[in-house]
């Protein structure tokens, strides 16, 4: 569903529904400034204020790209668990003075979430993705701070990034997409919100007003279950132009010595999830390839008892982006799996659709990292084109032949 920009003036919010930007290719061709009489046109983090106390926010606009390596925001639709990083992108000044205070806000608010007191003071957030076609936005829901299903010291988290040789913080937040159901949320509540918040519940979705009331406890998520379906090439390919300068020095740098990829791969891995411990590579195969066993630990953070676990197997493959995994390469991989193992498959390329529909179809425990994955990891481990080939020589210094 789509609304042109010309009709924005009034519109209700429908989840998954575009709404148009405009054409004169300015900051008035903004859609959301429009839906959103109040609220500014730049940014990604946009509040609007009460009439009756203008130190509250009445609600929240988390606008996203969705496809920045250094902030991956992300929704879960399956779980309706929405990530998002705060306004601190970049080096140069601490956590909360950002400009606009997006930072300072995150921190109040899951304060008096966590702190179950005046949960009438939090405001909603209305969550929107840039589309890539011009200002086109799409409505992704409403979202409440937290989630049932994560605890209440890891629901805002700091965390440390480097940036151009400097360390910076910011904040990781996680949200809840609601289930508002079929009707739409109506200009009556945003108006209300606004101009006489004290009694904006009455306009509210059902699933806001039961989350002032339990807070965390009244969540209710939308939830919608994934059919699974096989990814393009260019999906599995896609990332900027840093991620892709990064692929090539990789390609180049294995491109006389494929072998040593295992060892890359294994790294990757660790890098992603440091719950994978104890990668060990085996003696080369006759076609110049080598296996990789690992270990995966699930643990509760106490000390009485032992982690699970859980053995897997790996298989690296360093191939040009025309290059894909076939059936044949999967097909070793699921060979190897044995009971209460999983397989992984790294490839700086992408896997072809009959390899990954023979994943799917029978249903082999395989995690399958493509280009644009190690892209994503080797960002969120700043790891770039300037570094990328010290850290490529170090891996080759640590491989026991």
């Amino acid at each position: 569903m789509k609304i042109n920009f010309n009709e924005l003036d009034g519109a209700d919010l429908i989840i998954d529904c575009i709404y148009e930007g405009g054409n004169q290719k300015n900051l008035a061709d903004d859609p959301l400034s429009k839906i959103f009489p109040k609220c500014g046109n730049m940014g990604g983090f946009r509040k609007v204020h009460r009439d009756d106390d203008r130190s509250k926010p009445a609600y929240v606009i988390l606008y996203t790209t969705m496809s920045e390596l250094e902030w991956p925001d992300y929704l879960d639709e399956e779980t309706g668990i929405f990530r998002y990083f705060g306004d601190n992108r970049k080096p140069g000044r601490e956590i909360t003075n950002t400009k606009l205070k997006g930072n300072e806000l995150l921190e109040s608010i899951f304060e008096t979430l966590n702190s179950k007191e005046n949960l009438e003071d939090i405001p909603p957030f209305f969550v929107f993705k840039k589309t890539g076609t011009g200002r086109n936005v799409q409505f992704l829901g409403l979202a409440a701070p937290g989630n049932q299903n994560i605890s209440p010291d890891r629901d805002l988290v700091a965390f440390w990034r480097t940036m151009d040789g400097k360390r910076f913080q910011n904040y990781e937040a996680y949200f809840t997409i609601l289930d508002t159901g079929e009707k739409p949320i109506t200009q009556e509540w945003l108006v209300s919100l606004i101009e006489n918040h004290e009694n904006n519940l009455k306009y509210a979705p059902d699933v806001w007003r039961e989350y002032i009331k339990k807070g965390r406890d009244g969540i209710h998520a939308l939830k919608s279950p994934r059919i699974q379906d096989i990814p393009s090439k260019q999906k599995q390919l896609e990332c900027d132009s840093e991620g892709e300068k990064c692929l090539e020095i990789i390609r180049n740098h294995y491109k006389d010595n494929p072998q040593g990829f295992e060892a890359c791969a294994c790294d990757l891995i660790s890098k992603m999830d440091s719950n994978f411990i104890n990668f060990e590579l085996t003696r080369p195969w006759r076609d110049g390839g080598r296996d990789a066993y690992g270990k995966y630990q699930i643990f509760t953070g106490g000390k009485a008892n032992y982690p699970l676990i859980i053995d897997c197997s790996l298989e690296a493959k360093c191939y040009s982006s025309n290059t894909g995994v076939n059936v044949r390469n999967m097909s070793r991989l699921i060979s190897r799996i044995k009971y209460r193992q999983f397989g992984i498959l790294v490839t700086t390329s992408y896997v072809n659709s009959q390899a990954y529909s023979e994943v799917i179809e029978d249903g082999h425990p395989i995690l399958i990292v493509t280009a644009s994955d190690i892209a994503a990891i080797l960002r969120i481990n700043s790891i770039t084109s300037d570094n990328i080939e010290t850290w490529l020589r170090n891996i080759d210094q640590n491989d026991e032949r």
